[in-house]
């Protein structure tokens, strides 16, 4: 992403994007960049913009995207790129880093009314006359699905699936692992059915691998979009020939793929590696309960390959951490795993937090305060059933958050550890976001402690704040004081004072990267309670930390 400006002011706000930046002659850059970059923020008029960039449009599928942002910084416009370019995301993110109440600008007609984009369909990739299908469901006219695999497809209006034998009709939608051929009024949705299953000697040639990989998907009439995953030996999972075709690779042991019964097993292969099939058999075994073998093996000089299509979804839960709460914060894998998700479930305030992140297609699950354990179970449940699920959490999903909850629902599950992919995608916290605002209070040894006792019974929290307090840490206490437990953090400061002293620096900070963000140093003798909430992180220094420059700093220990 480059952004162009030729003001100051453009300059001022362009620094707050944390991309490549250049200054000056706007019209020469882009000329000279277009081809380099996948997006451009231009801080100029859509006038001037559409000047300069009409020249160099190609297609939706191979120009940058471009967004505008007025001189004042109140909007930002997405201009070209739409779906497809990531123009209509880009322009949300470049508002939420704008902040100071900078609006997207997206003017495509399906986000424009709240309806599901057919090429922003979560865990599909769209082809064919999308935009004819889209128009007919903006207009309301009906919509024929044909959906062979009989693969979960969730948006409206359309009409209900129909047989596999029935005649197709215009409008329609087909939901298909097969090329099909482009026709006038009909869309293609392939969904992530197919498993490439890889052997390959050391050292196999990337591109040979990938000829082999298309000719297994020719000879079956397989679509390559509809590729989810390769799967091979835990041997090759880092062989770069395979690593190179850019898609996930799910290994298994030599003693997993010899129990897989294959209709080309092979004793060389089972001399080499302890199994006599090794693309087959890990093809069957990704593709899950229900996969078939759909193009068996077929050999090159140095690698097999076949293809076996699943039954149904694998299901994905991304446990999110969001940040603190201003979008700068937010890094763009957590950004990632929300827009890609079928569903996304939270407590109400965090689902809000990525509101602009969300979009038609998917299902949001809102939830009030102190329904953690029905989030985990539903989030869970969700993607055993087969979809992608966001669970998000504000700050760091790992720190008194979600993650640890969603993990225990994962493991009573009998089989969800085996069908379902599972990352937690780390955010910054609280006591990081609050450290900032101060200064460097965390730049030595530190540690963490809740003072809820709602999960934790307040002996175990004291008997921490002793330990903390005798081993000289900086102390960081989340969920300090609330209406209903108002004497904790005054008795956690008495138990620290005992082993600090009184003029200890203390940070207080409420609402740290959101708005009405506070902020004030203090010390541990004059530490109010009062000026404390449960959106507060109170920071207590170690007997090292000072003030310097009216920041709070805990010195590393380098020599200057």
């Amino acid at each position: 992403m480059i952004a162009v400006t030729v003001t100051e002011r453009g300059r001022a706000l362009a620094a707050r994007l944390a991309c490549e930046h250049v200054h000056g002659d706007a019209a020469a850059t882009i000329r000279t960049r277009w081809r380099d970059a996948d997006a451009f923020v231009l801080f100029l008029a859509t006038g001037a913009a559409v000047r300069i960039i009409g020249p160099l449009l190609d297609d939706k599928h191979h120009d940058p995207a471009v967004v505008c942002v007025d001189e004042a910084g109140r909007f930002a416009i997405a201009l070209t790129g739409g779906h497809a370019g990531g123009g209509n995301a880009l322009a949300t993110r470049i508002a939420g880093l704008l902040g100071d109440g900078c609006q997207p600008v997206i003017t495509t007609a399906s986000d424009a009314v709240g309806s599901a984009a057919l090429d922003q369909l979560p865990g599909f990739v769209a082809s064919g006359d999308v935009a004819a299908v889209t128009t007919a469901i903006l207009d309301g006219r009906p919509v024929h699905v044909v959906n062979q695999l009989d693969w979960p497809l969730r948006f409206c209006p359309v009409e209900p699936a129909e047989s596999a034998g029935s005649t197709r009709q215009e409008p329609a939608v087909m939901v298909t692992d097969l090329v099909v051929e482009p026709a006038a009024g009909v869309a293609v949705l392939h969904p992530p059915s197919l498993v490439v299953g890889i052997g390959a000697s050391s050292g196999a040639p990337g591109a040979e691998i990938d000829a082999l990989l298309d000719d297994g998907l020719a000879s079956g009439g397989l679509a390559r979009a509809s590729v989810g995953e390769v799967a091979t030996i835990d041997l090759k999972a880092a062989e770069p020939g395979i690593v190179a075709l850019g898609l996930p690779v799910r290994t298994f042991t030599a003693a997993a793929l010899r129990d897989v019964a294959v209709p080309t097993p092979s004793a060389v292969v089972r001399d080499a590696v302890g199994t006599s099939s090794v693309a087959e058999a890990a093809a069957i075994l990704a593709a899950g309960d229900g996969g078939e073998l759909v193009v068996p093996k077929q050999a090159s000089a140095h690698a097999t390959v076949a293809i076996a299509r699943r039954a149904r979804p694998r299901g994905r839960l991304a446990v999110v951490g969001l940040g603190p709460g201003d979008a700068r914060h937010r890094t763009p894998a957590a950004e990632a795993a929300v827009r890609g998700a079928e569903v996304v479930i939270g407590y109400g305030p965090y689902v809000d937090q990525c509101a602009d992140l969300l979009s038609a297609a998917q299902e949001i699950v809102r939830s009030p305060i102190g329904d953690e354990a029905i989030r985990a179970k539903q989030a869970v449940a969700e993607a055993a059933a087969g979809r992608g699920v966001a669970l998000v959490c504000s700050g760091d999903a790992g720190i008194y958050a979600m993650a640890s909850l969603a993990l225990e629902h994962l493991e009573q599950l009998d089989r969800a550890i085996h069908d379902i992919d599972v990352e937690v995608v780390p955010g910054v916290t609280a006591s990081l976001a609050a450290a900032a605002v101060l200064g460097a209070p965390l730049g030595h040894d530190h540690v963490t402690i809740s003072l809820s006792d709602l999960l934790t019974p307040w002996p175990a929290i004291e008997r921490r704040l002793r330990a903390a307090a005798d081993a000289d840490l900086v102390v960081v206490l989340y969920n300090p004081r609330s209406r209903g437990r108002p004497w904790q953090l005054d008795a956690a400061r008495a138990i620290l004072l005992a082993h600090r002293r009184p003029d200890t620096p203390v940070g207080v900070v409420t609402d740290a990267a959101r708005p009405g963000q506070r902020a004030s140093l203090t010390t541990l003798a004059d530490l109010d309670p009062h000026t404390v909430g449960m959106t507060t992180c109170v920071i207590i220094g170690s007997t090292a930390t000072t003030l310097v420059a009216g920041r709070m700093v805990t010195p590393r220990g380098y020599r200057c």
